[in-house]
């Protein structure tokens, strides 16, 4: 019997995506009890939690040495390179296979598994674009979204790989700002596709909005009694679903939905609680609104299957407060601008330290 308040955090119309994904947990059949239980219907993942997976214990060391036998005459970074793209896109397919029925009876919406283009590429459009339809094309499966940065250089990146027809997750969004830009970019990835005969029905992104970080970042700048401390995080994800609700008044993209384009769903990501003294689920019940995502990490999730409430929709209807929000934390001295342009490269630089170490686990075996 799946949990009563995850379910009534599926009812609310947000869709809960695991943050996590190991070979374990699919071959042990977790992956898929979580499904019925958890009411959970996606899993993303990121280079860290692939090297999670891959450095600890011994489930990987048989796929290792059938990754180094497939190899060929591979040898050095060459052949790393090789079995790091061998475990990751079979633990994606394995991903994908489990969770096909849900993006079966959803159409598509559901039943996703996000994989990520090296995020040492994420200032070079040309190689994000070329790696991106290579794992799409490697992956081989309906279901599976690949993740691309929303950096500058990434913007059109996204644009190209969705006129091909692949789903796209648009990963280290920190700003309403750069939001809209990746709805742009959207847009015109889907009136390419459009134009290039594809079904554009068939074609579904999510944009990931980093939530918790914004909060870790702006609260170190604040004085320890000041009574905006652990606002800024929410406030910023609301002024996205703000600007979501306004592209969708668009004629551009009104003339596109009349050609059947899906929305464009807004994801909550970072979503466990750094701070220990805020609320565990404060990410989960902040961020209720009806088309979205929430990809949570277990943590997370088992605090809110615990206790977590849904007490109605909690965005829509606060755009007001939450620029009142970034006003006074201006006339506090804040530069948000600086913040979220600090926020997109640690996250870059966290991801290329986190792939490299999953190289360098790698390494280790081969």
């Amino acid at each position: 019997m799946t949990n009563a308040n995850l379910a009534a955090l599926a009812a609310s119309g947000v869709s809960i995506w695991l943050d996590d994904l190991n070979r374990d947990l699919i071959d042990s059949g977790t992956l898929e009890e979580y499904t019925r239980d958890l009411a959970i219907v996606g899993v993303t993942t990121n280079p860290a939690i692939f090297k999670a997976a891959i450095a600890d214990g011994d489930a990987y060391s048989g796929a290792i040495s059938e990754a180094i036998s497939s190899a060929g005459d591979a040898q050095g970074d060459e052949l790393v390179d090789h079995v790091v793209r061998e475990l990751t896109t079979e633990d994606v397919r394995r991903a994908c296979d489990v969770l096909r029925p849900i993006y079966d009876n959803s159409r598509g919406v559901d039943g996703r598994v996000s994989l990520e283009v090296d995020p040492r590429l994420a200032h070079d459009t040309e190689a994000t674009v070329a790696q991106a339809l290579e794992l799409a094309a490697s992956v081989d499966r309906p279901n599976v979204m690949i993740k691309i940065p929303a950096t500058l250089e990434g913007l059109p990146a996204i644009s190209r790989v969705l006129a091909e027809g692949v789903d796209v997750n648009v990963t280290l969004i920190f700003s309403p700002d750069r939001y809209r830009k990746v709805a742009q970019a959207y847009i015109s990835g889907l009136a390419a596709a459009h134009a290039n005969g594809h079904d554009i029905s068939a074609i579904h992104s999510v944009a990931s909005v980093f939530v918790s970080r914004l909060d870790t970042e702006v609260d170190c700048r604040l004085s320890e009694d000041s009574e905006l401390r652990g606002l800024a995080g929410l406030a910023g994800a609301r002024l996205c679903h703000a600007e979501f609700q306004d592209i969708t008044r668009t004629a551009d993209w009104k003339e596109l939905a009349s050609a059947g384009a899906q929305p464009q769903r807004l994801l909550w990501a970072s979503t466990g609680v750094k701070n220990p003294d805020y609320p565990d689920t404060m990410y989960v019940t902040g961020l209720v609104t009806h088309g979205t995502v929430n990809t949570l990490p277990m943590d997370t999730i088992t605090a809110f299957a615990e206790h977590g409430e849904v007490g109605g929709d909690t965005v829509r209807g606060t755009e007001e407060d939450s620029r009142s929000v970034f006003a006074r934390l201006a006339e506090e001295g804040i530069d948000l601008d600086e913040v979220f342009a600090l926020l997109e490269t640690q996250g870059v630089d966290k991801f290329i330290k986190a792939w490299n170490d999953l190289y360098d686990a790698v390494r280790a075996q081969v």
